[in-house]
Order: C-alpha cells, then structure tokens, then sequence
C-alpha cells in the first residue's frame, strides 16, 4: 500500500516537472521571439529614420532664403533630389558637399556651383570647361565610352586626390549606370587648367577644352578640390531626354524611371 502511494507521489512530481520545464522552454522562446521582433522594430525605426533624415537634408524647400547665385532653381531641385536618392539608396553615406554644373549653359558663363549641404552655404561659383567632343563653347554631345573626349552627364561620388599630368586632381565615381559609370576609367577627373578663365574666354570666344573633364580655373583648383574630396558629389545635368527618363536618380527613387524630361527642359 506505501509503495503504491509513493509511485503515485512521485507520478505526480515527475508530471509537474515536465510541465514546468515545458512551460519555461516554451517561455524562453516566446521572449526570444519577443526580443528578436523588438530588435527588429527597432532597426526598422532606425532605418526609417536614416531614410526621413537623409531625404529631409536634400528638400529644395530647406533652402528657401539661401543663396545659390546664378543658378537655375530647376536644376538645383534636380540636384537635390538626386543627392537625396543616392543617399536613401545607401549609394553614398552622409555627403557633405553638392557641385551642380549645367552643361545647359555657355562655357563663357559660371556653371559650376559648390554648396554645403548642412550649412546651405554656397562656397563656389565658378567657370567650368567640357570636353572637346561635346561640342564648342555650348555642349551638345555627351558620352560614356573612351576615347570619345566627351564629357559625361549624371551624378558622380567624389573620392581622393592625387598629383597628376594635370596638375592636383579629383578622382570621380560615376554612379549613373549607362551615363556616367565608365569615369574612372576613363580618368574622368576634376583638375585646374589655364585654358579656364575670363581672359581666355572673353579673347576665344569659349573657354578651352578638355578631354571629358569637368576643369576649373587653375588658381581655384587646389581649394575647390580639397573642400569637396572624398564625400561630396557632383551633378553634372543637361537636359538629356533619355536621362532624364531613365536616370536611377530622377522621378522616383526606388522606381526604374526618371521624370519627364519635359520638367526640366
């Protein structure tokens, strides 16, 4: 008789402690699932908020007030939005300047402005040559390919400087595939040159032409560059209608399509 009660006691004991081993195993992997949801949320609100942060730098809207010289406000907006979309798209990490040239206009004007992206400050207005295969003192022809000494179009990444047969010079990254990608490669740099200046445009009726690169005048170069080197970028725009339908960059972000290039013409 004791040693059936005993069996039943300890019956009893054993299921309880399966249960409870259950029940603890079970709630180990509920709040693991908890913990690994909430981390998950968490990174997605991290994320999100990279992503509002970074399109909210780049509104047009942020700069009202803020002085951008001579350039065209519609270029600017294409600029920015292009900037914006490079860094939501995580091709660039928190850029610090924009150069916008507008191939749009004589080589004899200042194209090329530098402005910071925090500060709204616009450090640069400058004179810009193109290459000698886009076309005279108003370029029309723009290429990808080597060998054409015409420049390309699109948004660039600028990285380091060097000493060159230029002179100091800025390595770009072309990151409009189809557009502009080849730049490295086809040492597509930023750099000074003596054929860029008032003088020379004023007595040539142009400025002077490179071999595809963006050159400035040879006094501002060395200033320019380095302000801009490593994490800037460079939209270089012309109202290209195949561009501007099928730029990465344009229209929207995280689409397969630009905008209509009739926006922007």
């Amino acid at each position: 008789m004791l040693k059936s009660q005993f069996k039943t006691v300890a019956g009893v004991v054993r299921s309880a402690l399966i249960v409870s081993a259950v029940v603890l195993v079970a709630g180990s992997a509920i709040d693991a699932r908890e913990r690994l949801t909430t981390s998950t949320s968490v990174k997605a609100v991290r994320t999100n908020a990279s992503v509002h942060a970074a399109a909210s730098l780049f509104q047009a809207a942020d700069w009202t007030g803020s002085t951008v010289g001579a350039m065209d406000p519609r270029v600017f907006k294409l600029a920015l939005s292009a900037a914006s979309c490079a860094a939501q798209t995580g091709k660039i990490s928190s850029p610090s300047t924009l150069t916008v040239i507008d191939y749009s206009k004589p080589s004899t004007q200042k194209r090329l402005w530098v402005v910071d992206l925090k500060s709204h400050e616009l450090l640069f207005e400058e004179l810009v040559a193109h290459g000698q295969g886009s076309g005279d003192n108003l370029a029309s022809r723009f290429s990808n390919d080597s060998e054409t000494h015409r420049s390309s179009i699109g948004l660039f990444e600028t990285k380091d400087a060097y000493l060159g047969k230029n002179g100091y010079s800025l390595r770009l990254v072309g990151l409009d595939a189809g557009f502009n990608d080849h730049a490295y490669e086809r040492a597509i740099v930023m750099h000074g040159a003596p054929y860029v200046s008032e003088t020379f445009a004023r007595t040539q009726g142009r400025l002077g032409r490179s071999w595809g690169c963006p050159a400035v005048r040879a006094s501002v170069a060395h200033e320019l560059i380095d302000r801009v080197k490593e994490t800037g970028l460079v939209f270089a725009y012309y109202p290209d209608p195949k561009w501007l339908s099928s730029s990465q960059f344009l229209g929207n972000c995280y689409g397969n399509s630009g905008i209509t290039p009739g926006l922007a013409g």
